[in-house]
């Protein structure tokens, strides 16, 4: 019998490298799909003006119908995306560390940060690191890792992703109702971006999913706390195949 499909989708200025601790977990019960977004990892860079839908159809080829998504911060607004849009792809739809539907304060924190790496990159990549790490058991070869991989990013093409970072859940936010995809948001109960509110926040406007807080957790969940991420979406993978 053939393995389920999983598809994992990282965050802004990340890649595929990002999902190794999960993925490792996962790998003996899954076939598993770890794509770069667009301007991400080996692609080029993504163009000015690059919307939520392109960093969606930029890798929907590679989903196989009726896969298992699961998409963290930048990716599950993008795994948001795909299931509105192409629902036949995705069977589940876990949403690790998504923002949803910012207030104005909320909103005006994100611009803030868009701005610091339009003055800055190299202090608002440092910042990134303390919001997502600071006071974690992550090893310190891991933080060098992910430094690593923002660091590499053209810079053009990170600000131009980070603004759909920053700005796309105002887009999708209106239409989350129309997801009945069966459905998982978490989160950790640290991470200060990416709320425990939003999380719930989330859970409440799709039909069909619950909200998961992790405690003790920050942003980067999938490096912090596989464990506790692998088994959120494989329970919501479980209940809802049948046969």
């Amino acid at each position: 019998m053939s393995k389920p499909t999983l598809v994992l989708l990282h965050g802004v200025g990340l890649d595929r490298t990002m999902w190794e601790p999960t993925a490792e977990l996962v790998a003996d019960r899954f076939t598993l799909v770890t794509p770069d977004l667009p301007g991400h990892g080996r692609n080029d860079p993504a163009p000015a003006g690059i919307t939520l839908r392109d960093l969606a159809l930029g890798v929907a080829a590679e989903i196989p119908e009726g896969s298992h998504l699961v998409g963290f911060s930048l990716g599950a607004l993008v795994a948001q995306y795909l299931a509105l849009h192409r629902p036949d792809r995705v069977a589940t739809l876990t949403s690790v560390s998504s923002v949803c539907r910012r207030t104005p304060a909320e909103r005006a924190e994100v611009l803030k940060r868009l701005d610091a790496a339009r003055a800055d990159f190299r202090a608002a990549t440092a910042a990134s690191l303390r919001r997502w790490y600071a006071g974690t058991d992550v090893s310190a070869e891991w933080v060098s890792r992910t430094e690593a991989t923002l660091l590499a990013n053209d810079v053009g093409s990170f600000r131009a992703c980070y603004r759909v970072f920053a700005t796309a859940d105002a887009d999708i936010g209106p239409a989350l109702h129309r997801i009945t995809t069966p459905a998982v948001a978490v989160t950790g109960e640290n991470d200060p971006g990416s709320t425990p509110e939003m999380t719930r926040r989330l859970a409440a406007a799709l039909p069909n999913c619950r909200s998961v807080v992790v405690p003790e957790a920050r942003h980067m969940l999938p490096v912090q706390r596989p464990e506790a991420l692998v088994d959120c979406f494989t329970t919501l993978i479980r209940d809802n195949t049948h046969g």
